[in-house]
């Protein structure tokens, strides 16, 4: 059964092409992840894989890129479930932009009861430090 989870929306006081342009390159998401639970992080500019602390290994792969609206991310891990996962950036004014992020994943209901809650957490806590970053 397909799951949607989404991210509140965020705001980002920054051009879309500036939060883009960093989001788009897996190089830069090292600083993004808590060194006490993910182990062996590896990236290129369009792919990465780690390992997560009771989960095991995690692979994201960038599949689309749409300038300065949209990044399609797919990826493969927990309990080796396939799961895809978006960037959306609206661009209101000049550094006024729109953040949502959303993960699917076609999760069995056991899955479904332990994952959801943990990764709407994981999104909006991205959320919020997206918010908070100098783009």
């Amino acid at each position: 059964m397909e799951t949607k989870i989404e991210s509140r929306v965020g705001t980002i006081q920054s051009s879309d092409e500036r939060i883009y342009t960093f989001i788009s390159n897996f190089n830069n998401f090292k600083q993004f992840i808590p060194a006490d639970k993910v182990h062996d992080f590896e990236s290129t500019e369009d792919s990465c894989k780690f390992s997560v602390a009771g989960v095991g290994k995690v692979g994201l792969q960038i599949m689309e890129r749409e300038p300065f609206k949209t990044i399609k991310i797919t990826g493969d891990g927990m309990a080796n479930q396939k799961f895809s996962f978006w960037v959306q950036l609206v661009r209101k004014e000049e550094n006024d932009t729109r953040i949502k992020l959303t993960i699917k994943a076609d999760l069995n209901p056991m899955l479904k009861m332990m994952a959801q809650k943990p990764l709407q957490n994981f999104l909006d806590k991205l959320v919020d430090a997206l918010e908070k970053m100098r783009f």
